[in-house]
């Protein structure tokens, strides 16, 4: 079996949700596993994708595919899939993992699974699968028979693990020919927002819901997530209030966030909210209210007003 798997960067070093996607694919039995990375080569991590296993990285350069394009990352990925024989194709299930997953599907008529928990060979060209419906409030188990599954790994599921002995990886530039209309649709990326981490990424996360106030009140909260090194999140009602934009939210109907902090300020809890950060490590809430339902799914809860707060916990941390 020969696996291909995207991998996302986070600020130069592979995503953590993309060396969970690489532990499930280098369990899927005697196999090589290739990666795909967007990226100058010059910083391609090699090194750390050798030591999850990975046994070759393949190189597209800007100079090759600017921006993010989720259907010319799609025809990438059916042409090196069709040149290393590959069996499957996997990617975490980031908003671009599924995205581009679903583009391939579309290109080569394949069938997708998205969300993916377990994926084991079955014999020939048949997958067993468990996967999250109903962002994670249900498991189905289903049966993929294709020449080639394609499937991205649910991000709360499987832990990062490294191999016991990296692998010898070789590093490609693959130039792949692009058409026109493959980048109709692209997103440009600035040097000075590519470096940042995602929500889906980010290893802290600064929650903010409705006890936040208003558009304004997010300032604190933009500092502290700094200070830590993390990214701010919000709950549905902020979006629907329209203080913060959609991609910022935290849910169901979100994005579903695996940090290993996730600092919920002014969030009551509702069941959506907490299919999207039941995946963090650790959770502290900060809130007025100590019946508050997040309180529950916390492990350190602080009951006050997070206008005081956090203030004084961005102080201490400038104090240090």
């Amino acid at each position: 079996m020969s696996v291909l798997c995207l991998v996302e960067l986070d600020g130069g070093a592979p995503a953590d949700a993309s060396l969970r996607a690489l532990t499930l694919g280098r369990e899927l039995g005697d196999t090589s596993v290739r990666t795909v990375v967007f990226g100058d080569s010059g910083q391609v991590p090699a090194a750390t994708l050798a030591g999850y296993g990975a046994t070759d990285v393949y190189v597209i350069e800007p100079g090759s595919l600017e921006g993010y394009a989720p259907q010319a990352w799609a025809r990438v990925l059916a042409g090196l899939a069709g040149e290393t024989g590959a069996t499957a194709v996997l990617a975490a299930g980031t908003d671009r993992g599924n995205e581009v997953l679903a583009h391939l599907g579309a290109v080569t008529g394949l069938p997708m699974a998205a969300n993916c928990t377990l994926v084991s060979p079955d014999g020939g060209q048949t997958h067993r699968l468990v996967r999250h419906r109903w962002a994670g409030l249900l498991l189905e188990e289903a049966v993929m028979e294709a020449p080639v599954a394609l499937f991205t790994v649910a991000t709360d599921s499987v832990s990062p693990v490294a191999a016991e002995t990296p692998a010898d990886i070789g590093v490609h530039i693959y130039k792949p020919e692009v058409a026109d209309a493959d980048l109709r649709v692209r997103a440009e990326e600035s040097p000075a927002g590519a470096g940042g981490a995602s929500l889906a990424t980010a290893r802290v996360v600064v929650g903010g819901g409705r006890g936040v106030g208003g558009p304004d009140g997010f300032a604190p909260l933009e500092e502290l997530a700094g200070l830590l090194g993390g990214v701010v999140g919000v709950s549905r009602v902020v979006t629907s209030e329209g203080w913060r934009p959609h991609k910022q939210q935290v849910g169901q109907t979100g994005t579903k966030i695996t940090p290993e902090l996730y600092l919920a300020c002014g969030i009551s809890g509702a069941i959506q909210h907490i299919a999207g950060c039941a995946g963090a490590k650790h959770i502290i809430a900060i809130n007025t209210d100590p019946g508050a339902p997040i309180l529950a799914h916390a492990d350190y809860a602080v009951i006050g007003d997070l206008h005081q707060v956090i203030p004084a916990l961005v102080a201490a941390l400038r104090a240090r």
